[in-house]
């Protein structure tokens, strides 16, 4: 992920130098992961990989609650209140108030730094969530002098228009990661670590 991240910064200013990498996510739930188990499993070792690269990994957390929904029959039968079914409603929690105030406090953090400390002079968000659109809007106003870019986390051909809320608040915007990058900067198959190292499942 560094390196992926350092070259799509690097093409849009050459002069630009990675300061720090933070990774937000929440803790897989294997009874409702694909493989179970596995998958969370994969995702310790996928988190370890990351810590060895010196990346910041901040936790959410999910919530599982009983609701209600209306019930689909088809695309062509609109949803209706009078016809609801029973469901187990997942919800990431915390990772999107964590990512915009890890983002305020470091620009904060940056504003009192005096310029021989070599303050960051750039921010990007790895993200199309317009659920950041407020983070990014109080760090423009505050920070003017942060610029600001934003990464869409799609695959190239499967590229879409930037939110206007976000690119609204951004100096650039990237719509999507090429093919050729990601298969230039994944980890190898055994990265090591302080500890056991994060070998590389063998389904991914």
């Amino acid at each position: 992920m560094p390196g992926l991240l350092d070259a799509i910064t690097h093409e849009n200013d050459p002069s630009s130098q990675l300061a720090s990498v933070h990774y937000f996510t929440s803790p897989v739930q294997p009874a409702l992961a694909t493989r179970g188990l596995l998958s969370k499993q994969a995702q310790d070792v996928y988190i370890r990989a990351l810590k060895a690269g010196d990346v910041t990994v901040h936790w959410g957390r999910h919530r599982l609650d009983h609701r209600k929904a209306p019930r689909f029959i088809s695309r062509n039968t609109p949803a209706s209140r009078q016809d609801q079914v029973d469901i187990w409603h997942l919800e990431e929690k915390e990772t999107d108030v964590r990512i915009g105030i890890a983002m305020y406090r470091l620009a904060a953090t940056q504003y009192w730094r005096s310029t021989s400390e070599n303050p960051i002079e750039q921010l990007v968000l790895v993200s199309g969530d317009t659920d950041m659109t407020p983070a990014l809007e109080a760090i423009r106003c505050d920070f003017p002098q942060l610029r600001i870019g934003i990464i869409l986390p799609h695959r190239q051909g499967a590229e879409r228009t930037p939110p206007g809320s976000l690119k609204n608040n951004a100096n650039w915007v990237r719509r999507y990661v090429s093919n050729d990058e990601l298969a230039l900067h994944q980890f190898p198959d055994r990265v090591h670590t302080r500890k056991k190292p994060a070998d590389k499942p063998g389904y991914w």
